[in-house]
């Protein structure tokens, strides 16, 4: 029986690209906010460090990438603190596919990348 694309049978190819692979089902899967808690949670568990925002929930081809800021070291005044931007890889059921830490820096030094906007 015929589905729409949204619903083809697993391992079948699409018509439009060819490409074969599991259906994707996002939407009976993780919402956006609950993929954010389940990123920040996870970075908090995986580093043991505190988590200061999700700064990203994106999808992915294989699920969803989350941002998370971590704190990296605690310092008085607290405009001393050194910060990290991690980026974690999750499948659409929120597991870990993967993380890595992108960049570090000092606390209110600024984002380079909004002054090229």
């Amino acid at each position: 029986m015929p589905r729409s694309e949204h619903e083809r049978v697993p391992g079948t190819k699409r018509a439009d690209t060819g490409d074969e692979g599991p259906p994707r089902t996002r939407s009976a899967d993780l919402p956006a906010a609950e993929v954010a808690g389940v990123g920040l949670r996870m970075m908090t568990e995986l580093t043991g460090k505190e988590a200061e925002s999700v700064t990203l929930v994106e999808p992915s081809e294989d699920g969803w990438l989350v941002g998370v800021e971590m704190v990296e070291d605690r310092r008085i005044p607290s405009s001393g603190d050194t910060l990290a931007m991690y980026e974690i890889d999750l499948d659409m059921t929120g597991g870990l596919l993967s993380y890595r830490r992108v960049r570090r820096y000092k606390r209110g030094s600024g984002d380079l990348a909004e002054g090229s906007r």
